[in-house]
């Protein structure tokens, strides 16, 4: 394990790096005009003044060549300085760490709440495959997956804070605050883990080791949990990390249907104001949490599973 996770800890500054060049190259592969995303995120100007614009140049750097650019960026965001945003004028640091952290905690509740929903779930189907509970989880996941983040937030809101005034509908701060936001954000992968747990626990259970430690006279439940479940785990561990990373890219919908600060909203907020500054910072704080999640997770699922955790030596 400990050599899959210095294998890990070389490929993740290859991962940023590559990251950072396609981040940086965004703007210039969609065709924007940099300069011209600074004058419209402080002017209405249609018809911008050449010689304001070579202004603009001079105070961002723009008038080297793109390695240049790309060079000088990515060294100061190395020290973590991630540039001035366009349009509050401050630095993206300081907008981006409060943002980020509100994220983190809204993904990680809803991942938390996903693994207490979906894996007992998941593990308890698997029990009977067919039966009545399998066929439950079963139409429950499809419309966990298929029912869209704003759809599923809108009907929540209607629930339970307009007709049954029992949880605000926006804001963020308080724990009431967070259900309603935490409950749209886990739907998605609470449906995939407890498919995915109920797929590895069936396939578990038909394994050779588990029929022996039923002919031992262990009890139903204890060959489930233990030798099933278990094992079923590490496939949900695996993947929790990529979930975290999606959730912190996907959470934008939510962010702003509830009116969260979160990095989704602060992303939305800076597209639609054209604040370069603040999207490339953002886009690759997640790639960052995401490639750092995943790690975690493997070296978890590995614990879990002492049998991959050899082969991985």
């Amino acid at each position: 394990m400990t050599t899959l996770l210095v294998r890990r800890l070389l490929a993740l500054p290859l991962v940023i790096a590559l990251a950072a060049v396609f981040v940086f190259a965004l703007p210039r592969i969609s065709g924007r005009d940099t300069e011209l995303a600074v004058l419209r995120s402080r002017t209405a100007e249609s018809d911008p003044d050449p010689e304001v614009l070579a202004a603009i140049r001079t105070q961002f750097g723009l008038d080297g060549t793109a390695v240049e650019q790309f060079v000088a960026w990515a060294g100061h965001a190395l020290t973590g300085d991630l540039g001035i945003s366009y349009v509050s004028r401050t630095p993206v640091t300081g907008l981006l760490l409060p943002a980020l952290g509100t994220s983190l905690l809204l993904a990680v509740a809803a991942l938390a709440v996903a693994g207490l929903a979906g894996i007992p779930l998941g593990v308890r189907a698997a029990r009977r495959p067919g039966g009545r509970l399998d066929r439950f989880l079963t139409a429950g996941s499809v419309l966990g997956v298929a029912v869209p983040e704003f759809v599923l937030g809108t009907v929540l809101v209607l629930t339970f804070a307009v007709y049954l005034p029992l949880l605000p509908a926006t804001g963020w701060g308080t724990p009431a605050q967070a259900v309603l936001p935490v409950l749209t954000l886990a739907a998605f992968p609470a449906a995939l883990a407890a498919q995915l747990v109920r797929a590895e626990t069936v396939d578990a259970l038909g394994r050779p080791h588990v029929a022996v430690a039923r002919a031992k006279g262990l009890a139903d439940s204890v060959v489930l949990w233990r030798h099933g479940g278990r094992l079923a785990l590490t496939s949900v561990t695996s993947l929790s990390g990529l979930f975290l990373g999606g959730l912190l890219g996907g959470a934008v919908v939510v962010e702003v249907l509830f009116a969260v600060p979160g990095l989704g909203r602060l992303l939305y907020d800076a597209v639609l104001g054209q604040d370069l500054p603040v999207v490339q910072a953002g886009l690759l704080a997640i790639v960052v949490v995401a490639a750092l999640a995943g790690i975690v997770a493997e070296l978890v699922a590995l614990a879990l599973d002492p049998v991959a955790r050899s082969g991985a030596r």
